[in-house]
């Protein structure tokens, strides 16, 4: 039987393959224990995004629950990560638990545990599920029946869409972005996302929000090389003022500005501290991923904000912000959080604050980031994803660890941090950080410097050291 692993971001495997009613029923019974131990009456927000037979797999997680006497809130209708989250917090249930694979390829289906206060479980609790997981499972899911459930009120079909647009109606001056005379667009990545920005703005620019499970064959990650036909809409349209774009399971961001040009979460997250400090006037500590920019770091100190570097992995930036006063909480991948919501990432949510920040302040995004240089200075980021065999990733993690690099071509290592891979450090604020992936087969090199040339060129030097090519 397969040893079932949590990641950075939950359990993610092959559908079909590892991903199976079997091996869901096993994650849920661990799941069973835990919660039956550490809640009185414990209860479960359950719910599926967009992906292939999430439906099956969401009702797999409900019948365990019920099975074991645990009231189930069951989402009506694909939903994503962050309605669970919010769902959870506001119907008090003890967990929260949506079927997605996030970004991943749609071959992949996965299992995120959410905790009551509405963000991710802490990593401690997790392991302490993962270590209750049995090798098998054997119980007969047929006699469950959801209907008798839903009348013995141990099922309760809930619709979370409705409770997230109006906490979201709520929260923001929605008026103030539709008068602001900005044309706007939003690709849903044929995610979660597509239904609420519907609703909350019919009237925009929606870009594949059809049904497909298959997300066309490309993995739901919303970077610039996913996104190629959202960036070249609005270079043709050539009045769109900006362009939101939301992973599979809508708690990642991605954004472009007027001319069609990706704006990385580094700038995002920048943006949003300078936002919340100097117009909403809210206070609190950064917290931010290991592979964020060093240049939040300015943010810090100019607005006198205690800062906490983390491990990558949302999870340990949500361990802060529900027991803490933090202002944002971010990583590179595009999962971010601020104050004002729940401790958890959400794409439609960053998406809006910037729309907000653009309509309240009648600046365009590429004056805003301009205004950002004046502070931080202006810098370009890009990542390599290096596809390797396992023993050439394994030759170059065991050099990182061995601290063989001391410089990549030219570029001689001034200063090295180790809190979550490689992060390596030169002249004129230039970085490289050397990091595996969590969740897929991936060695990823993260680079930045001031200009996109320069960024390259960092890029190709690491490669050349690394790889010998």
């Amino acid at each position: 039987m397969t040893k079932i692993k949590f990641g950075t971001d939950g359990w993610r495997a092959i559908i079909a393959k590892d991903f199976t009613v079997e091996n869901v029923s096993r994650v849920t019974e661990a799941t069973s224990v835990w919660l039956k131990k550490n809640f009185e009456n414990p209860s479960a927000v359950v719910g599926h995004d967009c992906r292939f037979a999430g439906e099956l797999f969401a009702e797999t997680t409900a019948k365990v629950f019920i099975a074991n006497g645990i009231k189930v809130y069951l989402a009506k209708d694909f939903v994503s990560t962050p309605m669970i989250s919010l769902g959870a917090l506001k119907l008090g249930a003890s967990l929260g638990i949506i079927i997605t694979a996030s970004h991943n390829p749609p071959s992949y289906n996965g299992y995120k545990l959410k905790g009551h206060y509405g963000g991710p479980l802490i990593p401690e609790k997790i392991q302490e599920i993962e270590d209750i997981i049995a090798d098998t499972y054997n119980f007969d899911l047929d006699t469950i029946s959801l209907k008798d459930a839903e009348s013995k009120g141990l099922l309760e079909y809930t619709n979370l869409e409705d409770m997230y647009v109006k906490h979201v109606e709520e929260s923001f001056d929605i008026k103030a972005i539709k008068n602001s005379n900005m044309k706007l667009a939003y690709d849903s990545m044929f995610g979660a996302g597509k239904n609420v920005m519907k609703r909350l703005f019919p009237e925009i620019i929606h870009l594949h929000d059809d049904d497909n499970p298959g997300f066309h064959g490309q993995a739901p990650e919303p970077i610039h090389k996913n996104l190629l036909e959202f960036s070249e809409l609005i270079k043709k349209d050539g009045k769109i003022s900006c362009g939101l774009c939301t992973d599979g399971d809508a708690d990642r961001i991605g954004l472009y500005d007027s001319k069609g040009n990706f704006v990385d979460s580094h700038h995002i997250i920048l943006l949003l501290v300078k936002y919340l400090v100097e117009e909403k006037k809210y206070g609190g500590k950064i917290v931010a991923a290991f592979s964020v920019t060093p240049r939040i770091n300015k943010l810090a100190t100019l607005y006198n904000l205690p800062i906490v570097i983390t491990q990558i992995g949302f999870k340990h930036i949500a361990g802060y912000m529900i027991s803490e006063d933090v202002i944002m909480g971010g990583e590179e991948s595009g999962g971010i959080a601020i104050k004002g919501h729940i401790p958890e990432r959400d794409g439609i949510w960053m998406g809006l604050t910037i729309w907000e920040y653009m309509a309240k302040s009648g600046k365009s995004l590429e004056q805003l980031i301009e205004d950002l240089y004046k502070i931080t200075g202006p810098f370009v980021y890009e990542r390599n994803d290096l596809h390797l065999d396992e023993t050439t990733k394994q030759k170059v993690i065991k050099g990182c660890k061995d601290d063989i690099y001391k410089s990549f071509g030219s570029y001689k290592v001034e200063r090295l941090e180790t809190i979550d891979g490689w992060k390596y450090h030169f002249e004129n604020e230039q970085w490289l950080m050397i990091r595996a992936s969590g969740t897929e087969p991936v060695l990823r090199l993260y680079a930045e410097s001031d200009t996109l040339e320069n960024t390259r060129k960092l890029l190709k030097a690491a490669q050349e050291t690394l790889l010998g090519k």
